[in-house]
């Protein structure tokens, strides 16, 4: 029989991921066999963010119960990425949007530490922007 500590250090990743992307989790609980982790996300994005990191744990999911819901009223914290050697603006904005030319949102989004969209440091922290 599977206990509450196994089954949330088995889903850690996937409840931390979703604190920090702003999803209030209401329940997080043994029921039956199953972990229950019930929540709400502030927009689908992130809803589906968590989704993904659930099934990168465990495709099945055959152990979980995952019910989480939107609740728009809830705010987006920004997301936090940082740079290591060899990065650019381009390079973060495709792995983040799929297209390298949305760079001028990160940038934009960090005018408070950057000077020039060419010019980023290994260690700096930029917000990416939803």
């Amino acid at each position: 029989m599977a206990n509450l500590e196994q089954l949330k250090s088995k889903y850690q990743a996937a409840i931390d991921l979703g604190k920090a992307r702003g999803v209030s989790w209401k329940n997080v609980h043994v029921e039956g066999e199953k972990l229950l982790i019930r929540g709400a996300a502030p927009n689908q994005a992130i809803k589906n963010e968590v989704w993904s990191k659930i099934k990168a744990i465990d495709s099945a999911y055959a152990d979980l119960t995952a019910d989480v819901t939107i609740d728009a009223s809830l705010p987006v914290p920004p997301r936090i990425y940082e740079v290591v050697s060899g990065d650019s603006l381009s390079k973060i904005a495709k792995k983040f949007y799929g297209d390298p030319m949305k760079y001028p949102k990160i940038f934009d989004a960090n005018k408070d530490q950057l000077s020039d969209p060419d010019k980023i440091k290994p260690g700096q922290k930029l917000k990416i922007p939803e």
